[in-house]
């Protein structure tokens, strides 16, 4: 993947939009990830399953992001943005996972950084926020290294893994992103 094909690009790792093409790696990275990601996410691991994330995606209100690695381009994580709000509110939901070859590399915040960054500039969004569950220590660090703000807590939130499960909300607004990485 040329540096042409990045919506932005950070020293490690650039964001791009999902692609067909990318579906055999993508699916193959989430089948070697599944002890990493449960029981908290369960990304799409066959050719129908991605078929039909993808094109969830391309909806209106959501956006999707690869995260990858600019030496070679490979797949480290994704990152979603959904139920976009405009208007006064200029809001939106994350999701995201990291695949178990890029893990405990920073690949993940890295590309964190950059999707905040397109998000609030190249967007117009004012306000991110992601919901994740207590016990999911690798999520709530990475946001938290981020500069997110625990907010409040929301029983049986999500339906995940078989039943309803606790989350913690954390959120960011463009103006809690440190001055040194607006640019």
């Amino acid at each position: 993947m040329t540096a042409d094909h990045y919506l932005a690009t950070g020293p490690r790792v650039g964001i791009r939009h999902f692609t067909p093409d990318d579906c055999a790696e993508f699916t193959a990275r989430a089948r070697e990830s599944v002890a990493l990601h449960h029981p908290w996410l369960q990304p799409p691991a066959d050719d129908d399953a991605y078929a039909g994330y993808a094109a969830k995606l391309r909806e209106p209100l959501r956006e999707g992001f690869l995260i990858c690695e600019r030496d070679g381009g490979g797949i480290a994580g994704y990152l979603t943005i959904n139920n976009i709000v405009h208007g006064a509110f200029r809001c939106g939901a994350i999701g995201y996972g990291g695949f178990a070859h890029a893990a405990g590399r920073g690949l993940m915040s890295e590309g964190l950084r950059l999707v905040l960054r397109y998000a609030f500039d190249d967007l117009g969004l004012h306000r991110l926020e992601a919901n994740i569950q207590p016990g999911n220590e690798r999520s709530l660090a990475l946001v938290s290294r981020a500069g997110f703000r625990l907010e409040g807590f929301s029983p049986d939130f999500l339906f995940i893994d078989g039943a309803w499960r606790d989350h913690e909300r954390w959120a960011i607004t463009s103006e809690m992103v440190p001055e040194d990485e607006a640019s």
